[in-house]
This record gives structure tokens, sequence and C-alpha cells, in this order.
């Protein structure tokens, strides 16, 4: 009988080949990676920026109803014990779909009182970036009456914008603001008997011209991040320094690089989970994503409503 010639079909692959398409995949997933992630981010940032529009719209609003813009804190105590009231972040709450919320938020009360502890525990989405990690974590503030208290507030990402310092006072207490030119006041400062509500026609420089709200996270020190509800000091309100550090998102790297007004520029500083940039809201509604790489003169003077800078934001 003649033996056929022919070979048996080899199915499936070798080993060898088998790894090789396995290296080749796992090439284009490692390829692909950055992509999807900035892709991720993009949409983020973008969610983030939108928070921000949301909550101008509700700053209009709320001055339209109002005729005036809310107090970035109502605080008639002194630096740096004392307990405080309401905020910007709690006055704003209607105007953000959030009128349930602020029904239970007793405004004769302390904002470090009992009664109140149910809205500084509560998450609200948009005084938070999606960016940032952790902001559905309670966490105990470092400093003041809550931490004394070991009270529990949520985290947020941003910020009113108080004014300018240059280091030696803060526009979120008394008698601290005291040392400051009276012209480098902000939209949203402390509002205690002395300084009161700002309005669109205290606004010299121009809506345009003017910081309302910024993004402040950071990756380090977590007891010292935004925390939206809490009203006393810097926990939801910020000023402009003029030095870049305070546009870090670590408070760590920025106090170990030191500068005017120490670790308390740090914790009234700015800050993002984006590369690169911050994104502020303008007293016209508008978002800036501002560059870490920014003037930091020119910030500044965006963070005030009379300093006559004539500069403007890239």
């Amino acid at each position: 009988m003649q033996r056929s010639s022919l070979r048996p079909i080899r199915l499936g692959f070798t080993l060898v080949e088998l790894l090789v398409v396995i290296a080749i995949i796992g090439i284009l997933v490692a390829l692909l990676m950055p992509a999807v992630q900035a892709a991720r981010e993009a949409a983020r940032r973008a969610e983030c920026s939108s928070h921000l529009r949301q909550i101008g719209i509700g700053l209009h609003n709320y001055h339209d109803s109002q005729g005036a813009f809310p107090p970035g804190s109502i605080f008639f105590g002194s630096c740096c014990s004392d307990e405080s009231y309401t905020s910007w972040t709690i006055s704003l709450l209607p105007y953000l779909e959030q009128g349930p919320l602020h029904e239970q938020y007793y405004h004769q009360e302390t904002n470090e009182s009992f009664a109140n502890e149910f809205v500084r525990t509560q998450f609200v989405p948009v005084y938070a970036c999606p960016s940032e990690p952790g902001t559905r974590q309670l966490e105990r503030p470092e400093s003041g009456p809550a931490n004394s208290l070991r009270l529990l507030y949520m985290p947020g990402s941003y910020r009113g914008v108080g004014g300018r310092s240059d280091g030696s006072g803060w526009w979120d207490n008394y008698p601290q603001y005291t040392t400051l030119p009276a012209n480098w006041k902000g939209v949203l400062h402390v509002v205690d008997g002395r300084l009161s509500c700002e309005r669109f026609n205290t606004i010299r420089d121009g809506s345009s011209n003017t910081l309302l709200v910024g993004e402040y996270g950071t990756q380090s020190r977590l007891r010292r991040r935004t925390f939206w509800a809490y009203s006393y000091a810097s926990y939801n309100k910020s000023d402009v320094v003029p030095e870049s550090r305070t546009l870090l998102n670590d408070f760590d790297r920025c106090a170990a690089i030191g500068g005017l007004g120490g670790l308390q520029s740090c914790s009234r500083g700015w800050g993002s989970f984006h590369p690169g940039v911050v994104q502020f809201l303008l007293g016209d509604g508008s978002v800036r994503s501002v560059s870490q790489t920014v003037d930091m003169n020119v910030l500044a003077g965006a963070a005030t409503i009379a300093g006559g800078e004539s500069d403007l934001l890239p």
C-alpha cells in the first residue's frame, strides 16, 4: 500500500507564537492607556468647569434676589478659636437645586453647633471636582473649633476668593485683614459688622477681571483640604498671595518651599488635580483655566475688586 505524502495539518499556535501575540497586545494596551487616561481627565475637567459655571449662575441669581453677593463667611469673633456662622457655600444652596438641604441649616446657630451637623456632613456634587480623590470621605479639619470639638465635615473642591494678601493678613477673619490695604479686598471675604457683603457696583475693576471662586485640592496633609460647609477661616475661601508655590496641589511642598506668610499662605492656597492648570470662576460667570506658570501679580490683582489693575489674565 502506498503511503500518503501529505503532512498532517497543524491546528492552533505554537507557544512562541502565542507569547508574541500576547506581547504585542500588551504593547498596544500600554500605548493606549495614556490616551484613555487623558480622555478621562479631559471629561472630568470639563465636568469640573461645568460645576464652576453652575456656581457662577447661582451667585448671579443670589445677587439678583438678595441685592448682594453672599458673605464669604459670617464671623463675629476674633482669630482664631471662636465659632462662625453661615458662609457663601451654605447661602448658595437654594440656587444650586439644594433647597431642602439649605432648609435644614440653622442660621441662628453656629456652624459648629450640633444643630448643623447634618448639613456639614452631606456630599454636594456641585461642590466636588471629579478629578479630586476622596471628596466623599468625612474628615476632621486640622484647625479651629471643628478640630477642638473633633467634628467631621464633608470635603469639597472650591473656595471663594477673599482678596489679595502679602502674607501679613487674611480676608477671612478679624483683626487679620486690618493689616492689608482696603483696595485688596475681594468679593467673598468675611462679613463681621465691619465688612459687609459686596455688590456688582462695588467691583470697580470689572466683573470680567475679578475672580470669584477657584479650585483647591491637596494630595498631602488632607485635613487642610477644602471643606465646603466649614465657615471657619480658610477652609472654604482663600486669598491670592503672589507666589507660585500657592498654586501647588500639595500642602507639604508649598510649606517646604517657604515664602510670604509661611504656612498660612499654603492654608489659603489654590490647586487642582488637572495637569498644569487651576480653574477659576470670574465675576461675569466665565471659567478660566489658569496656568501654574501664570504671572502671580496678575492673578493677585484679579483677586481684588478695586485694586485698579489693568493687566488681564491670559
